[in-house]
């Protein structure tokens, strides 16, 4: 391990051969404030706006191996109503655009190399985005390599330099209309009533990567 969320990569989790959706970064990442979580943000973070602490290292550990194996260090913020942002790994193959992600949602994980555009892709995490209080409204592509000497890789601090940056960065607008967040909150609502869990009754689930075994 190398830092806080650099770390070195191993032949046995990763190689040349391996699609990026199949990657496992071997990193500890910690659980704060996060999408899905109860624990709230603090104010000391930009204006009380966070983006998820589990799903920014995953992200920034994913952009750390796999930029060795020749994928540029992209990642995309979503940008949730209720100030609880979400970053993910983003990667191209083959003309169709991917993702690697951790949420403590189960529908807010990685996404298979199939989307024909990048708002294709952040509109696969609008449904499973509406909960209680959260809604996807905007996203934006960022390449890491635009902040230039500073050392996301293995700095040892606290990265809000990258923070920061995801935060100013502009995003483009995503709606999915009035009705249909209107409904799929309600469902939302019914099923934790009913089952105490988290739902996973969205549609296009076969383009999800593997969901961790917790929420099954």
């Amino acid at each position: 391990k190398r830092g806080r969320f650099g770390v070195r990569p191993r032949a046995s989790s990763l190689s040349p051969r391996t699609g990026a959706w199949k990657a496992r970064p071997r990193v500890l990442v910690a659980r704060r404030f996060c999408r899905g979580s109860r624990t709230k943000a603090t104010p000391s973070v930009m204006a009380s706006r966070a983006h998820c602490r589990l799903g920014l290292e995953a992200a920034l550990a994913a952009a750390c191996i796999l930029e060795q194996h020749g994928y540029p260090p992209l990642v995309m913020s979503l940008m949730s109503i209720d100030y609880l942002d979400h970053v993910i790994f983003v990667y191209r193959r083959r003309g169709r655009w991917g993702s690697v992600a951790r949420s403590r949602d189960p529908g807010l994980h990685g996404r298979k190399p199939v989307f024909r555009s990048l708002r294709a892709l952040a509109m696969s995490y609008f449904d499973p985005y509406i909960d209680f209080t959260g809604c996807i409204t905007g996203y934006g592509l960022f390449d890491l390599r635009r902040l230039g000497a500073y050392d996301w890789r293995l700095a040892r601090k606290n990265m809000w330099a990258v923070e920061r940056a995801l935060l100013r960065f502009r995003h483009k607008p995503l709606q999915g209309g009035r009705e249909r967040i209107r409904r799929y909150r309600a469902h939302y609502r019914a099923y934790r009533a009913k089952y105490d869990k988290k739902p996973l009754f969205y549609r296009g689930r076969e383009k999800w990567t593997e969901i961790p075994r917790e929420f099954l």
